[in-house]
């Protein structure tokens, strides 16, 4: 194992022990908040996810409760650092470049500023090459993106009013 791969597994293994936003965490009066559960039925992995977002569009908290393996409780952690202060549209950046990391079968990415704004993200190159843990990966994100469609943040909103 390469000092790349060891450091990558540390990440892994301090993030599922000290999770990032676990604690669900009620939302602001007056903001978009939705929550998700997810489950992934292979392994039995779920999340239930809250995410609140303020009326500039910006996602403020993301928190979560959940079970199941190192990598799904880790990415959910890593998920919720990245994105939690960040706009909409940076938000859908990350998670378009965490999918890409996803379906790199464990080459990475070519694009070094999605690298860079993964951040601790990329500990997760080596989890994809294996199928079925990518879906573990990618648990938190699903619930994260079902959040903020159910949250209504995602619909096209003039000056950022209500439905």
């Amino acid at each position: 194992m390469s000092s790349l791969e060891q450091m990558y597994q540390q990440v892994i293994l301090d993030h599922a022990k000290h999770p990032h936003g676990r604690g669900l965490v009620d939302p602001v009066v007056g903001h978009l908040a939705a929550e998700s559960h997810q489950v992934n039925p292979t392994c039995g992995d779920e999340v239930t996810l809250r995410v609140d977002v303020d009326a500039d569009g910006t996602v403020e908290t993301v928190s979560w409760e959940g079970q199941g393996c190192s990598i799904s409780q880790a990415s959910t952690s890593v998920m919720t650092e990245l994105v939690t202060g960040r706009p909409l549209a940076e938000v859908a950046d990350l998670d378009a470049a965490f999918h890409a990391l996803m379906a790199s079968r464990g080459k990475g990415l070519d694009d070094d500023a999605a690298l860079d704004a993964l951040g601790d993200a990329e500990a997760f190159t080596g989890v994809s090459q294996y199928p079925a843990r990518i879906k573990c990966a990618l648990l938190g994100w699903a619930a994260l993106k079902d959040s903020l469609a159910r949250s209504g943040a995602l619909a096209d909103r003039p000056g950022g009013s209500d439905d």
